[in-house]
């Protein structure tokens, strides 16, 4: 009884005790951008990943510097435009443009000479570089890219891209992926590898692609990766991913309600050291 007693008393202490609030700001593309946008996702989904990080946490407060299709290019071309603030956490989410856009990845060797914005490796230093400058002490956590499935813009069918299952310009996803895991390594940054966690592989990602059958011209539900060679007509076309395609993301490419939640249980594990 006595015992009982006592560890009743230490849990009463301990859920008493307040944390200090503590500010994080999240840099990122689209994927980032969209908390605070749920509209302009047809609200498909319901929060994204800081506010349901903060659910969990709710002695963070996060201010959202996700900017809709930026690279890391264009955030380290204007890293001192953005208005970024002193934080006591930052999270670095961009990579998956970098990709779609071509842009050279370049080697670890120009991070670590911070040879400038002309590869994905330049521009992550000038980005760290920045957050170390405005809190030398503050954790920064890098989040890789997640794979990709077929993407179409859910109120543009024209913008559309194909998955990280095949290579732009010769480069893959993965590689760029694998570029932020190793600046991660470099410099003893926690890294979120996104792209290499099993419940986001690109099998996931939607159920299916409706698409034409081109032999019978009837829509048919296309897993994958049945749906790779199969055409998509922006012009006439329906939208290939209805409301029941939604698996853990909600058109190819930005996490679902689903793949929101997975990813900020990740995070939270890692903020939660900090």
């Amino acid at each position: 009884m006595k015992q009982l007693c006592t560890l009743l008393t230490l849990i009463c202490l301990t859920s008493s005790i307040k944390h200090e609030a503590v500010s994080w700001v999240a840099i990122g593309d689209s994927i980032t951008y969209l908390n605070d946008h749920l509209d302009e996702t047809g609200n498909r989904i319901t929060k994204g990943y800081m506010t349901r990080v903060v659910e969990r946490l709710p002695y963070m407060h996060f201010t959202n510097q996700g900017h809709n299709g930026w690279t890391s290019g264009g955030i380290a071309n204007e890293i001192d435009k953005l208005g970024l603030a002193k934080a006591d956490i930052y999270s670095v989410f961009l990579g998956t443009n970098d990709w779609w856009s071509s842009r050279p990845l370049g080697r670890l060797a120009d991070y670590q000479a911070n040879a400038g914005n002309t590869t994905v490796y330049g521009s992550f230093r000038i980005i760290i570089n920045k957050l170390r400058q405005l809190n030398p002490q503050a954790p920064i956590i890098l989040i890789t890219p997640m794979q990709r499935a077929d993407f179409v813009y859910l109120t543009n069918f024209k913008n559309n891209a194909y998955g990280s299952y095949k290579a732009k310009n010769g480069q893959y996803l993965e590689a760029f992926a694998n570029a932020i895991d190793s600046i991660g390594q470099y410099e003893h940054l926690p890294v979120l590898d996104l792209y290499h966690t099993k419940g986001l592989n690109v099998k996931k990602l939607v159920k299916f692609k409706r698409l034409k059958d081109p032999k019978s011209g009837q829509y048919t539900n296309y897993p994958y990766p049945d749906f790779i060679d199969v055409p998509f007509q922006p012009e006439t076309d329906e939208y290939p991913y209805p409301v029941e395609a939604i698996d853990m993301t909600y058109d190819g490419l930005h996490p679902s309600d689903k793949g929101y939640e997975l990813i900020s249980r990740q995070l939270v594990k890692i903020l939660k050291k900090y």
